[in-house]
């Protein structure tokens, strides 16, 4: 393998469009872009990235340009794994996970980049198990939407393919998630793939009540019910309703997501390549969920994510998250009947458009 010649750190905001609101975070109004484009001294480049819900985009840009590049640049590059186990171990006193899994996650998608471009091969087929679609859902960001504006919302999201949808939940009315729930459940009809997230606002004796109203609209999983932190309490949840607990994208080591799985029980696990490690901490996760014989879903980042799960044969569903990143693309991805596209050129399969990122740099 050839030495690392540069990294190149780019930080974009980017206002988002619409009403987007959920019950911890209140409104968003942009989102971060962080990219890391690094190049070897024999040419080879790779691109990767990570993003913000709209804070904290700069202290990863910094840890980047002035922690982990220095370090990086001028050795020889090895396997992303090694590379990632680097990185971890360089600013592991300061930081593990938070902050520095971010900035790790846009370097290790880089590299991984370089190292699927120098092998020839897409990242779906990294593991010799890929698929060439997988199937998807509408997140949408939405919990201060009037109970029309929800559903005219979704109504939208079906006719550009959607078949299966996930809602925010966290009013201060229990009784007007319930119903909003049922007007969703009413309009996809009784059998269509259908989540609800809360966004981690309820208690757990809450959670478990919410849990047991919802339990007859058929819910494919409940998210975030409570404090990602409290593994005993979803435990607790889940032990007291049939409905699937799922929680991840605020995990950002592969021991919180163990301990998620082996103390809280969860059935879902969702990672994501953003704030994980990048993709070699997802395939960590991706392994464990594994070993507890459950499926691996993704949070936000759809245009990697698709690829990623493509590669795995423990696959669940992709997010087709709010923060459009993908139109920010050369070729943003399309929901046809439910599913998307797994790429197939060679490297993770993200590609951007850095003319059309261009005025939201800073």
């Amino acid at each position: 393998m050839a030495k690392i010649k540069n990294i190149a750190i780019d930080y974009f905001i980017v206002p988002l469009k619409g009403n987007l609101v959920d019950a911890l975070h209140g409104k968003h109004t942009n989102f971060e872009l962080i990219t890391a484009t690094a190049e070897l001294e024999d040419g080879r480049t790779g691109t990767g990235y990570t993003y913000t819900g709209g804070f904290g985009g700069a202290a990863i840009a910094v840890m980047l340009k002035k922690d982990l590049v220095p370090q990086l640049i001028g050795i020889e590059m090895q396997s992303p794994s090694e590379m990632n186990d680097y990185m971890n171990q360089h600013i592991h006193y300061v930081a593990r996970g938070g902050i520095a899994s971010f900035a790790i996650s846009a370097l290790d998608i880089a590299f991984w980049d370089i190292d699927l471009k120098t092998k020839n091969i897409p990242l779906k087929d990294a593991f010799e198990t890929g698929v060439n679609k997988v199937r998807t859902y509408y997140g949408g960001i939405d919990l201060m939407y009037t109970e029309k504006e929800l559903l005219e919302n979704i109504e939208r999201q079906l006719n550009l393919g959607h078949t299966a949808v996930k809602i925010k939940l966290g009013r201060q009315n229990e009784n007007e998630d319930i119903e909003r729930v049922k007007a969703v459940r009413s309009l996809i009809g009784k059998d269509a793939l259908f989540m609800v997230d809360a966004n981690m606002v309820w208690s757990v004796p809450q959670a478990i009540r919410m849990a047991e109203r919802l339990e007859e609209y058929n819910i494919a999983w409940l998210e975030e019910p409570t404090n990602p932190d409290d593994y005993e309490g979803y435990a607790r949840i889940g032990q007291t309703t049939v409905i699937p607990i799922a929680m991840g994208e605020n995990l950002h080591t592969i021991y919180e997501h163990k301990l998620a799985m082996e103390i809280g029980r969860i059935s879902c696990p969702i990672p994501d390549c953003s704030n994980v490690c990048g993709i070699t901490g997802f395939m960590k996760v991706a392994k464990l969920a594994k070993d507890y014989s459950v499926k691996v879903h993704s949070h936000g980042m759809q245009e990697l994510h698709a690829n990623v799960l493509g590669a795995l044969d423990n696959r669940g569903y992709v997010e087709f998250h709010s923060f459009p990143i993908y139109e920010y693309t050369i070729n943003p991805l399309q929901v046809k009947e439910g599913y998307l596209d797994v790429s197939k050129d060679p490297g993770v399969g993200v590609n951007f458009d850095w003319h059309k990122l261009q005025i939201y740099r800073q």
